[in-house]
């Protein structure tokens, strides 16, 4: 775990605009009529139209995606009562948790009120701002009174995260934990150190899924929560144990199946967990320090189930695990709040996908292969994509069956695709590509099976139905990697492409190569000994129908690949160049960009195939192309050799395709704004219309262009390079590509390959 200084963290917080968060306008505002419709006159119409019918606040306004973390500062992360406007940076951190994970807006409100009565009015009255509060940091017991007031006074979700955050996550741990060690949450005796806010809610949500009563104990400062004491609350009194036998920490956890900490570090001895029964569950959550460290508590019995509240040991308890997707569901049905079918919801919810295969992003992102339900995972790591989905559509369905959803949603596949969308893990085109893949899956040769990256992209586009893999390498090195990365390769093809058993497939493919070539001064025996290459090998493959499509990439070099896939595959033959596009998915839309890969410096007559290959490609994802020709110049402005091929690419484009929507050359800038262009240009094929398709003069800016947005902007999802122009379905993969950017490039292959089957039956029955 990475120590943070005090230094560090004042120049994070201060370094650049100061804060964590801003706000930004979700419409356009850049014209006097923008902004008549933004403020006056315009704003009018829907002020009345809310007035009329108050729920329309939610079509017209951010107001159903719009939270207000407020807190009074009274009991501010471990710190205590700092002061509302000390605890303004805690505040603003949650808001940035709710935008990054839960896609919701908040306003942070600091109030500075210790007074319940005082502070309940404050919330009451600018409580129609919002869609839902969360109440942060405000000491027990005022905070029980706070919450059930406001749930009881508004219409709009309340949730007191420091109670039912963590309650929601520990419960799904617990529930898990259990489950692993095969106890009986019912009769499991169970220790809970601390009486607080927290520890009082972590305590009924167990009650609420099994726990009994009559098997908790719980403490405070003073010891055990017993009858016989005098100074108790409310809160603490429902948990007052009648047993007069324990009074200490350590008389109550002998023969305890389950210890909760909510309290203050190193305060579990070894000796204690010792006496504990066997394979104990220990969750330690006091922060940063734990009761016990979790090195402490596995030397000293190693079969506890352990978790904490940090990120550096295993089943952290961290409730950006719940929040967000609470209020994601919540806001989305426009709850009137949030009760305790929706809580629960969230727990099973949370429990259940802690039970399915991890994606590979979770196992990156903590450099493991092969995280699965177990001892050491049975509570879903906080970057898991899956979250939102799973979540936020469990607790959008309770509120609904419970009564308190203003709204209904009849698509749950739709709801969850779309919150999956909402957070950039997949977009509106590549739910399509897969989709559409799935419906029509190909056999994909995958050139590099002994890459990791590889061979879990095959895995993985395998079980979601996108493809049928077959893996070129040597099979008992590809093996041996599964085993250890716990990948199952249960129906997957291995071609061990150097095996005595496929000699007479290289020896046929080499023929066939030899005979396509001989024109090229290629033999047999040549032939022959570049089918012990993967490329050859497996672009072979394709060509003679035994695999559909064919990826590769990842170690060999764009020059050696485009070589053979020359030799091997060719141009179509309405070209004379092929070439490759990326595609930018970004919140602002979707642009292709050509070429990104293979023509490093086109003449006209290059840019002329280019452009006329990306319209297909355009064509292909089902769009219209609408296409700028880049330069650095502006419709014949400059006289240099670099603008004049442009120039005269325009001019065959225009004349070969009259209806297609082609212009230039022009600056970057004219091309991706339409206004400023039509202004200046009002001649241009392009007027009215908005770009979506980029081809630029040469390599190195095309490539430096979509390489450069890919690093500026984390919104922008980049799928590519996709081929243009060969006879078959070959395709490239960036080094260094991700799993995910794999799967998407198998995707498309896989598509290109069906579609190339179905032209070519379309051909061959035209023919007869």
């Amino acid at each position: 775990m990475v120590k943070i200084t005090k230094e560090a963290a004042l120049e994070y917080h201060q370094s650049g605009r100061p804060g964590k968060i801003e706000v930004k306008p979700t419409k356009a505002y850049r014209t006097q009529t923008d902004l008549s419709l933004a403020y006056s006159p315009g704003v009018a119409y829907p002020c009345l139209e809310i007035q009329e019918k108050p729920d329309d606040a939610y079509k017209y306004t951010d107001k159903g995606n719009l939270v207000a973390v407020i807190s009074n500062g009274t009991a501010v992360l471990g710190l205590g009562d700092i002061g509302a406007l000390s605890g303004k940076p805690v505040m603003e951190g949650k808001g940035l948790l709710f935008k990054i994970y839960g896609g919701i807006d908040v306003f942070d409100i600091e109030v500075a009120e210790k007074d319940p009565e005082k502070f309940c009015e404050a919330v009451e009255r600018i409580a129609p701002t919002f869609g839902g509060i969360n109440l942060e940091d405000i000491k027990a017991p005022e905070c029980f009174y706070i919450e059930e007031r406001l749930k009881r006074t508004l219409d709009i979700p309340v949730m007191h995260d420091d109670q039912h955050g963590t309650a929601i996550i520990s419960a799904a741990g617990l529930k898990n934990a259990l489950e692993v060690n095969g106890k009986d949450i019912k009769k499991v005796r169970i220790v809970v150190n601390g009486a607080g806010a927290a520890a009082i809610s972590c305590t009924k949500l167990y009650m609420a899924i099994g726990a009994q009563k009559e098997n908790i104990v719980m403490l405070d400062s003073k010891g055990v929560i017993s009858m016989e004491r005098q100074d108790l609350n409310e809160q603490k009194k429902f948990f007052a144990t009648s047993r007069t036998d324990i009074h200490t920490l350590a008389e109550a956890v002998k023969d305890a199946d389950v210890f909760v900490g909510l309290s203050k570090g190193n305060v579990l001895t070894q000796d204690m967990v010792r006496s504990m029964a066997k394979d104990p569950v220990i969750f330690a959550l006091a922060n940063p320090v734990p009761e016990i460290s979790y090195e402490d508590a596995m030397e000293a019995r190693p079969d506890v189930l352990m978790s904490t509240g940090r990120t550096d040991y295993p089943n952290q308890i961290n409730n950006v695990i719940g929040f967000p997707y609470i209020f994601r569901g919540a806001l989305d049905v426009h709850a009137t709040a949030i009760n305790e079918e929706m809580k629960l919801a969230a727990v099973h919810a949370i429990a259940d996908l802690a039970k399915q295969p991890v994606p590979d992003v979770v196992n990156d992102v903590y450099k493991v292969n092969n995280l699965k339900f177990g001892r050491e995972y049975f509570i879903p790591k906080p970057v898991d994509p899956r979250l939102i989905s799973e979540v936020s559509a469990a607790v959008a369905k309770a509120a609904i069956e419970s009564g308190v959803a203003r709204k209904t949603i009849e698509d749950w596949d739709q709801y969850k695709d779309s919150l999956s969308v909402l957070l950039g893990q997949e977009t509106k085109l590549t739910q399509k590509l897969y989709a559409t893949a799935a419906a029509h899956p190909q056999r994909v040769v995958f050139a590099e099976a002994i890459h990791p990256t590889m061979l879990k992209a095959a895995v993985q586009a395998k079980s979601e139905g996108i493809c049928q893999p077959i893996l070129l390498g040597n099979d008992e090195v590809i093996e041996k990697m599964a085993r250890k990365m716990d990948l199952n390769l249960e129906g997957i093809e291995i071609v061990n492409l150097r095996h005595p058993n496929e000699q007479e497939r290289r020896e046929r493919y080499a023929r066939i190569l030899a005979e396509k070539r001989q024109r090229d001064g290629y033999t047999f025996q040549e032939a022959n000994d570049k089918m012990f290459e993967r490329n050859y090998f497996g672009m072979m493959m394709v060509e003679t129908g035994d695999a559909d499509a064919f990826i590769t990439g990842l170690y060999t070099k764009y020059s050696n690949t485009i070589k053979v896939v020359n030799e091997v595959i060719g141009i179509r033959p309405e070209f004379n160049h092929f070439g490759t596009m990326h595609i930018i998915n970004s919140p602002k839309g979707t642009l292709y960009i050509a070429d990104t890969l293979v023509n490093e410096n086109p003449d006209t007559d290059t840019l002329v195939d280019i452009a006329s290959l990306a319209a297909t490609a355009v064509r292909f994802f089902n769009e219209k192309p609408v296409i700028s020709m880049i330069s650095h110049s502006n419709f014949g402005s400059s006289q240099s050799d670099g603008a004049h091929k442009v120039r005269k690419a325009v001019e065959k484009m225009q004349e070969m395709c009259p209806d297609l929507a082609i212009d230039g050359e022009m600056n970057i800038n004219f091309a991706l704004n339409r206004e400023l262009r039509d202004e200046q240009y009002e001649f241009s094929r392009l007027k009215g219309k908005d770009v979506n398709t980029l081809v630029f003069p040469n390599l190195t800016s095309a490539r430096a262009s979509y390489k450069m947005l890919q690093m500026l902007d984390a919104d922008v999802e980049i799928i590519g390079p996709i081929q243009m122009g060969l006879n078959k379905p070959i395709h490239f993969i960036d080094f260094g590509a991700s799993v995910r950017d794999v799967v998407n490039i198998v995707a498309v292959a896989t598509i290109d390959a069906y579609v190339d089957k179905v032209k070519t039956r379309i051909n061959n029955r035209n023919n007869v």
